[in-house]
């Protein structure tokens, strides 16, 4: 493959920041991809990068964000800070004339990030978006199923998200998701991976009712003993309908204790499919049951061979659905195609989430456009 307007066979790659997420998914799975090469690394902390491309390969450990994204062997540039240092790198990107792609919460303004989709497209890069889970070849089967009829007019959706994540007592590293205005919440985060999912594949409600509740008033980091205010939600609760008439409903929860995970119901006139997982992030993989006709047991539904656009690896569950969104976004450039999710998904989910938190403060049915 080459990589357009640099005569180079593989996509080189340029990381900013060196965290958890970084490296348990994001390099796994562009060393997994034969299109990519990784070439150089930036965090805040020299070593840490040092560190980072000294185990994985990076050719650069550098300095500086300047030096990373002006770098002339950086044709793809990962921003993988936390939420409220996304736009730093993502107009720095854009400036150097990369093709950037950023973490989802892509920031934490709707404005500010239907600004930076805005610039891109004046620069003519290329803006990906890490709402992954969308191209998790489950997701993608089932959404073939009910377009092949599978459980006949879908007539509910019903999703369960319970967070073993998230908790009163918090790991210092996720420091970031205490401040409501750095948009990295519950609702933000795992809402916005999940909604994403679900109306990717099934389509957008077109109303909507919210209750949103704030249970963990302080948090604590674990590692200092520090107490914080907390105010964002860590229950979400949501009911909908879909413009066929099929009824939606969603209860999200953080800092479950015991049983958490995903279950996600679809009834149909003809049939139930169900998908769940015993994790609601980590290395287990998405179970799929279904059943036709009446009063049949659910029975395990396998993806067939060709959903999966990987090489043979035993990465876990979360990291396979990213290593996805790198082979769409690796065949995007090959062949012209648009599979990998953009800003413009980013604004679709801030839509959704402000609707939300609309529904919640005004206690009225929303309608959404």
């Amino acid at each position: 493959m080459t990589n357009p307007g640099t005569g180079n066979a593989k996509i080189r790659v340029g990381i900013i920041g060196a965290g958890n997420w970084a490296e348990y998914g994001h390099i796994p799975s562009l060393k997994l991809l034969p299109d990519y090469e990784l070439t150089a690394v930036f965090s805040r902390d020299d070593n840490k990068a040092k560190d980072l491309a000294q185990r994985h390969g990076f050719k650069y450990a550098v300095t500086s964000l300047k030096e990373l994204v002006e770098h002339p062997e950086v044709d793809f540039v990962l921003v993988l800070t936390p939420a409220p240092q996304h736009e730093e790198g993502i107009r720095a990107a854009i400036a150097a004339g990369k093709d950037v792609y950023c973490e989802w919460p892509l920031t934490p303004k709707r404005a500010l990030s239907a600004e930076l989709m805005e610039l891109a497209e004046e620069a003519g890069v290329r803006h990906i978006v890490g709402l992954q889970r969308r191209l998790g070849p489950d997701y993608r089967y089932v959404r073939q199923l009910l377009a092949d009829g599978y459980i006949g007019d879908l007539r509910s959706v019903r999703l369960h998200i319970s967070v073993e994540y998230f908790k009163q007592l918090r790991m210092a590293a996720l420091y970031y998701t205490v401040p409501e205005a750095n948009f990295s919440s519950l609702l933000s985060i795992y809402g916005g991976h999940f909604l994403d999912v679900l109306f990717t594949h099934f389509g957008f409600p077109v109303t909507m009712n919210a209750l949103t509740v704030n249970q963990f008033k302080e948090i604590t980091i674990a590692e200092t003993g520090v107490t914080q205010a907390h105010t964002s939600p860590d229950q979400v609760v949501l009911s909908g309908t879909f413009s066929n008439g099929a009824v939606l409903s969603v209860h999200l929860e953080a800092g479950k204790l015991n049983n958490y995970g995903l279950q996600l119901d679809l009834t149909g006139s003809k049939g139930d499919l169900k998908v769940y997982n015993s994790s609601s992030f980590g290395d287990t993989f998405n179970v799929i049951e279904g059943a036709q006709g009446e009063g049949q047991p659910l029975k395990v539904l396998r993806v067939p061979a060709e959903y999966n656009w990987l090489p043979a690896t035993d990465m876990g569950g979360s990291a396979v659905e990213l290593a996805h969104l790198y082979a769409a976004y690796a065949r995007d450039v090959r062949e012209r195609t648009a599979l990998a999710p953009t800003f413009r998904d980013a604004l679709k989910m801030h839509d959704v989430i402000e609707a939300i938190d609309a529904s919640n403060r005004t206690g009225t049915r929303v309608t959404l456009t």
